[in-house]
């Protein structure tokens, strides 16, 4: 193209640079898509730099590097940009940021004691914030980034800490065991014994999931406050060891050690006598507390009567205090209740007996459950002279924790 002086006028194409540049930008990567808008800007000549930045909209100083890098031979073969180069990451502009986050995570021991995060829940966000106030610039998501690179993740509480240990706790393990595999070998019946959790009942939230139709939840209350027609259920569990056998009785009163010998009385009725009618004797397990503690005189004199009833000689064998978690009826039985009955709330007392008697594991559980609606006032006390009463043998190893009542009609005559 010439000027009307006949001088000659050079065109820049910009559409051309635009239609090679798109073409090209979504296979390259950064340095790459540099040295090509350096590229063309050096083939435009005069004006291109402007011109190049103008059709691809790129910025002119990204230009104006790609067209002084193509001469350089300093950057290695597959590099973007030089060590170094880039933004700066917050954490490097702020050398204080990781210290002073660590601090805010665990205040007892790294930070200020009297720091407003001590007592509340520390979310990223409330992070964020409180970081935000003491001068840093940190968005949420930064925080989070900056946890998992400290090793830090959600975590939930472990149940390791017993407390303080019985120093019999380890003989009174193995005395209870031998004293399980003799009363098996021996074909006598051998029970776990214990309370589950106590249920609000009603139609309130219960932890867990169950199949419901998509968007189509089960309604239940937002606040857990008892329902006084309603009450709560106190669960109390008898399991057969040697018969992998489950009863619950479901009390609608006081857990009391009247209300857990009557369910012992109960499993005997319904299912320990038919599976063992020719029993002389009944190795009780139990916890060293609740409505079964060896210290309670009333669960002594109740088991007494039941010796009486049944003419079986019963001993009882008490786990070490704090030490539960060992009952088998704990992971053998409640366990798989728990799991049964998950997501699905406990309306009323007649739900939570037919999903206890609806249990049953791949092992092989069997578990029978009925309402017990009768009363147990609290407070019972058992005079000295009641207790001289019983038939009660104490073992020579711990007899506190080891002991057994035998029917009183075979008392020794004096």
């Amino acid at each position: 193209m010439t000027t009307p002086f006949g001088y000659a006028l050079w065109v820049i194409d910009g559409d051309a640079i635009r239609s090679r540049y798109m073409a090209m930008a979504g296979l390259l990567d950064e340095r790459a898509r540099r040295l090509l808008l350096g590229a063309e800007a050096r083939a435009a000549g005069r004006g291109g730099q402007a011109a190049v930045a103008r059709a691809t909209g790129a910025s002119a100083a990204t230009v104006r590097r790609g067209l002084a890098e193509l001469g350089e031979a300093d950057l290695p073969r597959g590099r973007v940009r030089r060590a170094g180069g880039g933004r700066k990451r917050t954490v490097d502009l702020d050398p204080t940021l990781r210290t002073d986050l660590e601090a805010l995570i665990e205040p007892g021991t790294r930070g200020d004691p009297e720091s407003p995060l001590r007592w509340t829940t520390k979310s990223v966000r409330r992070l964020a914030a409180e970081l935000g106030r003491a001068g840093h610039r940190v968005s949420h998501q930064l925080v989070a980034e900056l946890l998992h690179e400290l090793g830090y993740s959600l975590q939930a509480n472990r149940k390791t800490l017993e407390g303080t240990k019985h120093p019999d706790r380890n003989a009174q393990f193995e005395h209870l065991n031998a004293a399980v595999q003799l009363q098996l070998a021996l074909g006598e019946p051998v029970i776990s014994v214990d309370t589950k959790k106590k249920e609000l009942v009603g139609p309130f939230a219960n932890r867990g999931r169950e199949l419901r139709p998509v968007g189509d939840p089960t309604e239940v209350l937002m606040h857990d406050f008892v329902i006084p027609e309603l009450g709560r259920a106190a669960p109390y569990g008898v399991y057969d060891l040697a018969e992998n056998a489950g009863w619950v009785s479901v009390g609608t009163d006081h857990d009391t050690a009247a209300f857990a010998v009557e369910t012992i009385r109960r499993w005997w009725t319904t299912m320990g006598r038919v599976r063992y009618p020719d029993a002389t004797r009944l190795l009780v397990t139990a916890d060293a507390g609740g409505s079964n503690g060896y210290r309670l005189r009333l669960w002594k004199w109740e088991l007494q009567k039941l010796a009486d009833e049944t003419g079986l000689a019963i001993s009882v064998c008490h786990f070490p205090p704090g030490t539960s978690k060992w009952n088998k009826i704990e992971h053998r039985l409640f366990s798989a209740i728990s799991a049964n009955w998950r997501g699905t709330p406990l309306v009323s007392h007649e739900v939570i007996v037919n999903l206890i008697a609806a249990t049953t594991t791949r092992a092989g559980l069997r578990v029978q459950s009925a309402l017990d609606s009768n009363a147990y006032p609290a407070g019972i006390s058992v005079s000295d002279a009641d207790m001289k009463t019983l038939y009660l043998e104490a073992d020579a190893f711990h007899g506190d924790w080891n002991y057994t009542l035998r029917p009183r009609l075979t008392l020794p005559v004096e």
